[in-house]
């Protein structure tokens, strides 16, 4: 290692455990470090370059929006804005975007649109959010108290009050949970951060359904199944069930900091002047860089891909489980989101690939493995994932 570590090891936070390697450069499914070596990512910085790197189309669009205009506020109209709210709402359930810089401010909007739609048709008294156990939204107050997570509240208590948290797919406990009192339930469709875990379809139409009869909003935390992610372009499409409220990130902007707050035209009314804001939210670099994102998966025959991709990658998964049952427990996902649970620690897997191989993946709760490559990873690399990973489990399995 260079310069690059040595300076980080002596300025940076420590709050992060980062793998000893300092990238300089990138290119569609590949990055390099400071030294020249080579990496296949099926990382993507953890979901979000979904073009891959130093994507051509998007790196034109930043320059050339970074030359005209950077930034003026939201006190004012800008085209790169106004054009993306447009493709989303058009390509979507919503009617109205609220931008931001990051998926935590998203959600954070999201609960305070909620109470203040709940408030202003109801009353104070319905505040309660129910959330969902094991589930992650961020690390500001409002968005670590819907994660259903205590590892994330360690020495941060007290969170703020008003949230309930109940099992995935577990209908009865919803409904036993939900009650007049709630404005709102949120849920990330699959869930990422706390292990991959689909929610079942009968369980997001229960959620519908409560959430009409006891008129709370349903908000889908799309932050990293949107965009492209399973196959199409978001993860609700799939579910047959439309969310009141959806939240967007990561992938949005191919790698520039973006969040998007979408609803409907009743729900979003009550974010009026003054009740919310960001400075930096939807700035023209971003938007610009997001509208060839979207544009490019909205592309005939790009989420179809996708959807193939995602069967080649979790065929190859199927394989090694059955080759390796002792070692492995499930594989689960869709499209281009997903992972294979080990009955072991994960983290030597994860460790082999990194330094053996130069394959970026990301462990999760210990024995849980996430792939989440560019969506333009090419079947021949999703080969090099499968044979590095067979490698990897006979490597386990041999000692």
């Amino acid at each position: 290692m260079g310069y690059i570590k040595d300076l980080g090891e002596i300025y940076l936070a420590k709050n992060y455990k980062r793998f000893p390697v300092a990238f300089v450069k990138g290119k569609g499914s590949r990055l390099y470090d400071e030294e020249g070596n080579e990496y296949l990512d099926f990382c993507a910085g953890i979901a979000v370059c979904a073009l891959g790197h130093a994507h051509p189309e998007v790196s034109k669009a930043i320059c050339e929006q970074a030359q005209k205009l950077i930034h003026v506020s939201n006190l004012y109209w800008t085209e790169p804005q106004a054009k993306l709210a447009q493709i989303l709402c058009e390509h979507s359930f919503a009617d109205r975007v609220f931008f931001a810089n990051s998926g935590a401010e998203v959600v954070e909007a999201a609960l305070k649109l909620a109470r203040r739609y709940a408030w202003k048709n109801f009353g104070p008294e319905k505040h309660e959010i129910i959330a969902l156990e094991n589930s992650f939204h961020g690390r500001t107050f409002g968005a670590l108290s819907a994660t259903g997570q205590p590892v994330y509240w360690e020495g941060f208590k007290p969170l703020v009050p008003g949230f309930r948290h109940v099992l995935p797919n577990d209908i009865k406990a919803l409904e036993e949970a939900i009650s007049e009192k709630t404005c709102a339930i949120i849920f990330e469709p699959i869930i990422g951060e706390g292990g991959v875990i689909p929610l079942s379809d009968e369980f997001i139409k229960a959620a519908r359904e409560l959430a009409d009869k006891y008129n709370a909003l349903l908000i889908f935390d799309e932050i990293q199944t949107g965009i492209g992610r399973t196959g199409k372009l978001f993860a609700y499409e799939w579910t047959g069930v439309t969310p009141d409220v959806m939240c967007l990130a990561k992938g949005l902007a191919g790698g520039m900091p973006l969040g998007a707050l979408l609803a409907t035209e009743e729900v979003m009314a009550a974010l009026e002047p003054g009740t919310h804001a960001s400075t930096f939210g939807g700035n023209p670099v971003s938007c610009a860089a997001a509208l060839v994102v979207l544009n490019k998966i909205l592309e005939e025959g790009f989420l179809e891909e996708v959807v193939l991709k995602g069967k080649a990658l979790r065929q190859k998964l199927l394989n090694l489980a059955d080759n390796y049952g002792d070692l492995v427990a499930e594989v689960r996902g869709q499209g281009l989101m997903q992972a294979m649970e080990l009955k072991v620690s994960a983290t030597p897997v994860g460790e082999y690939l990194f330094y053996e191989k130069r394959i970026l993946i990301t462990v999760i709760k210990d024995r849980v493995l996430r792939f989440t490559p560019p969506l333009i990873i090419a079947y021949r690399e999703i080969d090099a994932l499968g044979e590095a990973l067979d490698e990897a489990l006979a490597k386990i399995a041999s000692e």
